[in-house]
């Protein structure tokens, strides 16, 4: 469920106009929730009730600051994979000891940045990273909390680009190898092992890889604490996925999510951490645009829109859907006609959809792409100079610009001419 919904005939984001925020922000933009990301994240936080749990919201997804803030008051933890996720998550007000730090590649300054600042536990992903954790916490005259991410050979049968899990990814220590690499982390300085991390992908559609994952780490529990490891914290990755077409093919719900992590890990007696971040941001999201021409081509039509690959690249990148809808609700039963929905970038792979059928619509239309919260404003970028577009969070009856529209100036001036030109 999300809260953009149509009221006497045009759409609202809760109590707000959408065509309202266009006149006054322009097009395009990113919309946001705040009602939509509370909800979410409190299903999660419900999910897990009854044990011992926390929250950590993978900022990854969509990391305004707002938007940070928004989910911090409620109470959720932060997964940061960079520095500059861990400063943004400083500056939203969350405290180091609720940011997991996560990544394959974390720098010893990222590190020394983490140590000093407060860190709840670092996802160490390798042998070589904890041997520099371990220096930089000795030499510091800290103690780093740590888990270990192991890779469970599991098939998240998700999209290639965002499997996390089988063998020949590039994430985690291979489950095999766990018991050697605990041994070695017990034997440094300045390591505190917590606990066991996994996490296998993302947009998944089937409980399935989850259940068998969780068992093998549950298995690996056992194993660890018999070695003499004191596990007490599971960090169990996110992935969830969301519906992004209104079909009846949706995703498990996270309360069937909560109630298999129970089933698979409950007996252990550990605290249980979990990293959503595209099932609390995704649908808390949609991105509004233009349409620019609507372009009658040989054998297909186009709508020529102001929204592009470089604002919205999930399509391109990751051949991923989106449902796309008229901010003027149609009426009911008009004829609707397949058109190629693109943008005005010179790449041919700027297409939003192909052959999708939509109502009739004219230039000056507005459209909204649904599902556009997660991976859409984080992912963009500058391409054409096309400047970012703004994010906007709605709250009730009230909007307000999260981030701004840069003006090309800003923009160019950014550039430095060097001394001989």
């Amino acid at each position: 469920m999300d809260h953009f919904l149509y009221r006497d005939g045009m759409l609202f984001a809760e109590d707000v106009a959408v065509s309202e925020i266009a006149e006054t922000v322009g097009t395009p933009f990113y919309l946001y929730s705040t009602a939509t990301l509370l909800r979410h994240y409190r299903l999660f936080d419900e999910a897990l009730d009854g044990i011992d749990h926390l929250v950590c919201y993978a900022m990854k997804a969509a990391s305004n600051q707002a938007i940070l803030k928004t989910l911090a008051q409620a109470g959720a933890g932060m997964d940061v994979v960079s520095g500059g996720e861990y400063q943004r998550a400083i500056a939203a007000g969350v405290p180091g000891d609720r940011i997991v730090f996560s990544g394959v590649g974390k720098t010893a300054d990222e590190i020394r940045l983490a140590l000093t600042h407060g860190i709840r536990q670092f996802n160490v992903e390798s042998e070589p990273e904890l041997r520099v954790l371990s220096a930089v916490a000795h030499d510091m005259g800290k103690t780093a909390p740590i888990t270990i991410r192991v890779n469970p050979d599991v098939d998240a049968k998700t999209h290639a680009k965002i499997a996390t899990g089988k063998s020949e990814n590039k994430f985690g220590i291979p489950i095999a190898s766990a018991r050697d690499v605990y041994a070695l982390a017990g034997s440094l300085p300045g390591i505190d092992v917590m606990g066991i991390d996994v996490h296998i992908g993302s947009q998944l559609t089937d409980l399935a890889p989850f259940e068998l994952a969780y068992t093998k780490v549950a298995e690996l529990t056992e194993q660890l604490r018999a070695d003499g490891h004191n596990i007490r914290r599971l960090d169990l990755g996110g992935g969830l996925g969301i519906p992004y077409t209104r079909s009846n093919d949706a995703p498990p719900l996270p309360m069937e999510y909560g109630a298999l992590i129970k089933k698979c890990v409950g007996h252990l007696g550990v605290e249980v951490e979990i990293e959503p971040g595209r099932l609390i941001a995704g649908n808390a999201g949609i991105m509004v645009s233009k349409v620019i021409y609507v372009k009658h081509g040989e054998g297909r039509d186009f709508l020529i829109v102001d929204g592009a690959m470089n604002d919205l690249i999930r399509p391109a990148m990751y051949e991923a859907h989106h449902d796309i809808i008229p901010v003027v609700e149609p009426a009911p039963g008009v004829d609707q006609a397949p058109y190629d929905i693109v943008g005005p970038v010179c790449e041919t792979g700027d297409t939003f959809a192909r052959q999708r059928n939509m109502p009739p619509l004219v230039a000056g239309d507005l459209i909204a792409f649904r599902g556009a919260g997660a991976y859409g404003a984080v992912m963009a970028s500058e391409y054409n100079t096309r400047p970012l577009i703004p994010e906007v969070l709605v709250h009730g009856d009230q909007f307000a610009v999260i981030r701004p529209r840069p003006t090309f100036d800003e923009i160019i001036n950014r550039d430095t001419i060097p001394a001989w030109l």
